[in-house]
């Protein structure tokens, strides 16, 4: 499993970028200074906004902020969360037939899907992340909703014409993001 990476903005200037280790020194360096300015944090993967709790030293700040270990399969309290599901009565009789079981068979299902086309699967994520870092920091930016629509139908060439008036940092992250 690759290790996390963070992007840090404050307003439309990036003032961090990379691993663990490597934001959130930046991030408590301006914390210790008193800059009043909030810095939004993202996962880069997913899009997910999140926050790190900056009191005290580096060390104990990068302990708190590290993420737990992975744990392995199994029941419920070795990480395997139970939701519901919504399916209709002839699903759930299709599910009842089956040999292994409901949850093995929706797994199974879904492996499959998520091999079907992991390309198009990896894009429609990454768009997807890319939009929800965008709707935090450039939400009011000209162009914003229709640049959206752009990125998720997409239309690379017109996404990055309708970005192309946004703050450098902002436009240069969505461009990267999109390349790599």
């Amino acid at each position: 499993m690759q290790p996390l990476t963070y992007v840090a903005f404050v307003g439309a200037r990036r003032v961090a970028e990379g691993s663990l280790p490597e934001v959130l020194p930046a991030l408590k360096q301006r914390f210790d200074a008193g800059r009043a300015e909030l810095a939004l944090v993202f996962e880069r993967e997913t899009g997910r906004q999140v926050e790190f709790d900056l009191r005290g030293s580096l060390g104990e700040a990068l302990a708190r902020a590290e993420p737990e270990a992975p744990r392995g399969p199994g029941r419920p309290r070795l990480g395997v969360t139970g939701r519901e599901v919504t399916l209709l009565p002839r699903h759930w009789d299709w599910l009842d037939q089956q040999p292994s079981g409901a949850s093995a068979s929706l797994r199974r299902l879904v492996e499959q899907a998520m091999k079907a086309d992991p390309e198009g699967e990896r894009a429609r994520l990454s768009r997807a992340a890319l939009a929800r870092v965008l709707t935090a920091i450039a939400g009011d930016r000209p162009g914003f909703e229709e640049a959206c629509r752009a990125l998720y139908a997409g239309e690379i060439g017109r996404f990055t014409s309708l970005v192309s008036r946004w703050p450098r940092d902002v436009r240069a992250y969505a461009e990267a993001r999109l390349a790599g």
